[in-house]
């Protein structure tokens, strides 16, 4: 199992090279769980907090970026309410 200290240690790329694979495999539980049982019921949730584990590292890159001077940090998430005017 991938740790966040593992991730970390890896670039952007291959972080979401392993969110990718992740989700792929989470897609194929699904299918498989409605299909049939599953062997390992437990995989489904290793996946899911893989996933979340990507998503996070990859956050905190991306806040990373955006306070060390790349504009204001609502300038940097483009999701931000507030608004420039």
């Amino acid at each position: 199992m991938t740790k966040a200290i593992e991730l970390r240690e890896m670039s952007d790329e291959q972080i979401r090279l392993v969110w990718k694979d992740a989700a792929e495999s989470l897609f194929r539980l699904r299918i498989q769980s409605q299909t049939e049982k599953l062997a390992a019921p437990s995989e489904m949730r290793k996946q899911r907090k893989l996933i979340a584990r990507c998503q996070t590292v990859l956050g905190e890159r991306s806040r990373e970026a955006g306070v060390s001077g790349e504009g204001t940090s609502a300038d940097a998430d483009p999701t931000s309410k507030v608004s420039n005017s």
